[in-house]
């Protein structure tokens, strides 16, 4: 009789814990349900409307729809709208490579001269810093009297040097050198406190082993700072080529997508087929194609990024 009682008691300790386990689980459940249900409601159920729409005829003027099948995607990949997807690829491609060298390059710069800590150095990590603080549209409006060909403050700086004017935000070869420099302004102090931070986590005995050694101050950055901020660098990579890729505001503040579509990003190719064209059908089969291939750059970054980031600090 007690051996019996003895073989059910793990039994019922198994039935105890799984029901325990069960009722927690529940709770967690509940605690992130209401996280799930926005994330539902304002992501997913979103790019599955545009996944939707990017198949019909929906224009804004027409009160009605139908179902159109690939036309759209025939449209963007084989029909008139071929051109203008490719124009905007590239104007995104280069504005995406200008961010990142400027944020990653120029942050890094900037790290490296303010790396001490002094009130002198701590103020001017400040006032690099400080226009990320500034609203994008504030600081296009901003640089629209700094940009300007006759009143702007640059041309005029330009004068006293006895160049010429100019006309920053209305020829084409200099209209995106002009959002990259708003953007520039912005940034650059948002790489430099990323790097900094990640500078100063970095052991120093690893410097002073490699004094003793007798490396110079290159080799120690070469061989030390550069594999020690790999991480750093990747997060700052990933995330800002994804802002990058999403600009929108100071494009549509300062030229507009223009001169003659020079810097027509492709959030900004959404907007107008959207909002001005009033065509959600071509706005949404290009943002489904946008958002796949921000998926699979992303992917492929994070892949190669494994085989060269060093982990270690």
């Amino acid at each position: 009789m007690d051996a019996d009682i003895i073989k059910q008691k793990p039994n019922k300790i198994k039935k105890r814990t799984y029901f325990t386990y069960a009722i927690s689980s529940a709770k967690d459940f509940t605690c992130v349900l209401p996280a799930l249900v926005l994330l539902a409601i304002f992501t997913y159920y979103p790019i599955v409307e545009v996944i939707r729409i990017s198949f019909t005829d929906w224009n804004l003027i027409n009160d009605s729809y139908k179902y159109v099948g690939f036309k759209n995607w025939e449209w963007l990949f084989a029909g008139s709208g071929t051109k203008y997807l490719l124009n905007s690829l590239k104007i995104t491609a280069l504005y995406s490579l200008g961010e990142i060298a400027i944020t990653l390059g120029g942050g890094l710069l900037f790290a490296l001269l303010f790396n001490q800590i002094t009130k002198t150095f701590s103020v001017l990590r400040a006032v690099v810093f400080m226009p990320r603080y500034v609203a994008m549209s504030s600081a296009a409006v901003v640089f629209l009297w700094i940009l300007n060909t006759d009143n702007g403050i640059l041309n005029y700086f330009l004068g006293t040097l006895g160049l010429g004017k100019v006309d920053w935000l209305g020829n084409k070869s200099t209209a995106l050198i002009s959002v990259l420099i708003l953007t520039g302004w912005r940034a650059i102090g948002y790489g430099m406190m990323i790097y900094l931070s990640a500078m100063l986590s970095i052991p120093k005995d690893y410097y002073e082993a490699a004094a003793l050694d007798g490396a110079n101050s290159f080799k120690r950055f070469w061989k030390i700072t550069i594999p020690m901020l790999s991480p750093t660098t990747l997060f700052l990579l990933v995330t800002t080529f994804i802002s990058s890729m999403k600009v929108f505001q100071s494009v549509d503040i300062l030229t507009d997508g223009g001169p003659y579509r020079s810097t027509e990003v492709i959030v900004f190719m959404i907007y107008k087929y959207a909002m001005q064209d009033f065509r959600m059908d071509r706005a949404s089969v290009v943002a489904v194609f946008f958002f796949i291939i921000l998926l699979i750059v992303t992917a492929l970054t994070m892949k190669v990024s494994k085989k060269s980031v060093n982990y270690d600090s």
